[in-house]
């Protein structure tokens, strides 16, 4: 017997309204699933790598080691990283999220130290003829003066994430991958690319509001470059 002209799903096409249709509880939960594991990952990545990019920053001979640390870490393979970590999380989401806190501390710390040291040593000694300290000055002159670069790594680091959640899907925790890693196997067409625009979705609609965000808080940019 053959299909019927309106079934896609069993003639098994790219693009199906029936599979939206009738997958749409799983599709959600698989979203919700991918965008709490990234944005888990993106936070404790940052609040990681602030400090480290400040130690960098205050202490020269710091500076090496930690991006050098850093760099290497982002160089091992996913699965190779998540076997490393594999007896310390098990199969678990933590597992996951470990992993891309790793992953991510490439970009935000080089990214913040960049920003750190961008900012001008006269505006430094002019905050300091003011009578700022270090604290003071560090937090209303250095960190809103280095945002522009830190947002900017920001916004690479959550985009990477909505990527390497999906090789989650090797334990079972990589949201929208473990739709695509199980349409693979089946060669199940339509939820394969759903599942692949969705990320897509997602990378994209993040780095808008990350962009947004950025302009929202350094309007100082936006006048520099009219």
């Amino acid at each position: 017997m053959t299909a019927p002209p309106d079934d896609c799903l069993a003639r098994n096409e790219w693009i199906c309204g029936a599979y939206l249709s009738s997958r749409r509880t799983i599709l959600w939960d698989a979203v919700l699933q991918h965008l709490q594991l990234t944005f888990a990952a993106v936070l404790i990545g940052l609040a990681i790598a602030v400090p480290l990019a400040l130690a960098a920053r205050r202490w020269n001979a710091a500076a090496a080691p930690v991006l050098g640390v850093t760099t290497v870490l982002y160089t091992i393979p996913s699965l190779a990283m998540f076997s490393l970590l594999l007896p310390f999380y098990g199969l678990s989401a933590s597992l996951v999220v470990a992993g891309l806190v790793l992953y991510s501390l490439t970009l935000l710390v080089r990214n913040i130290l960049a920003g750190l040291r961008g900012v001008p040593e006269e505006t430094r000694q002019a905050a300091r003829g003011l009578g700022y300290g270090p604290l003071r000055l560090l937090l209303t002159v250095e960190l809103p003066l280095a945002l522009p670069a830190a947002l900017a790594g920001l916004r690479i680091a959550t985009v990477s994430a909505v990527s390497l959640v999906t090789i989650g899907a090797i334990v079972g925790y990589g949201g929208l991958g473990n739709l695509i890693y199980a349409g693979m196997n089946s060669f199940f067409k339509a939820q394969v690319l759903t599942a692949s625009v969705l990320c897509v979705v997602i990378a994209v609609a993040a780095d808008v509001i990350l962009l947004l965000l950025q302009r929202r808080l350094t309007p100082w940019t936006r006048r520099a470059r009219a």
